[in-house]
């Protein structure tokens, strides 16, 4: 049997991803299977150059087109020098965000075509697609204002609350879609009840691999 051993983790602004990453790791660990963290957009050198630049506040505007552009740019280098190596080694591959964000992020946040992100995804990674998706979900203002106890927000967390809305929406579609690959984890609860949550997640996912 064939296993898809690619594993995305998936969320808004505060939704926790950073935590629960780490959990997701430990889970790992503690059963003695090979697992690479990485994230996107960035994950190798040059990933990060251009994830510099699309967090960064600037004065000048970044279209739309060029910000969507820069995202497969950087997941064709990740893809490259990261994630294929390490699924043809047979480890298993953590991904913080991949092209659900940009589905979510680019297409319903930005209301760019998504035939058009669809063509890119294709091009880019050919057949390849996660197996498991984690998407961390929780009200946009209870989000937002976990966010605002940072000390400064990037390019991304500096955007309207309408903004986020339309990411948040377009998420739950690509997990209504999507409902054997995506296990959306209700993220407002407390963090002991979300972490519980994915460990059945995680759980159930293994041993349908059979694994």
């Amino acid at each position: 049997m064939s296993v898809n051993r690619f594993i995305t983790l998936e969320g808004g602004e505060g939704a926790g991803k950073s935590t629960c990453l780490e959990f997701v790791r430990d889970f790992f660990v503690r059963r003695g299977l090979a697992l690479v963290v990485t994230r996107e957009p960035g994950g190798t050198p040059l990933a990060e150059e251009i994830r510099a630049l699309l967090l960064a506040r600037r004065d000048e505007v970044m279209a739309p087109d060029a910000e969507l552009l820069l995202m497969f740019a950087a997941r064709a280098q990740h893809m490259s020098q990261v994630i294929q190596p390490s699924l043809a080694r047979g480890e298993f591959v953590l991904c913080d965000r991949f092209t659900d964000a940009t589905y979510a992020y680019q297409g319903y946040g930005r209301h760019l075509s998504l035939q058009t992100i669809a063509a890119l995804e294709q091009l880019v990674q050919g057949t390849l697609r996660p197996g498991l998706t984690l998407l961390l979900d929780l009200p946009v203002q209870e989000g937002l204002a976990r966010v605002e106890a940072r000390a400064e927000k990037d390019r991304f967390e500096s955007e309207q609350e309408s903004f986020f809305e339309r990411v948040r929406a377009g998420y739950r579609a690509r997990a209504q879609a999507e409902p054997r690959r995506f296990r959306v984890i209700d993220a407002g609860r407390p963090l002991e009840h979300v972490q519980a949550s994915i460990a059945r997640a995680l759980e159930d996912w293994l041993q349908e691999q059979g694994l």
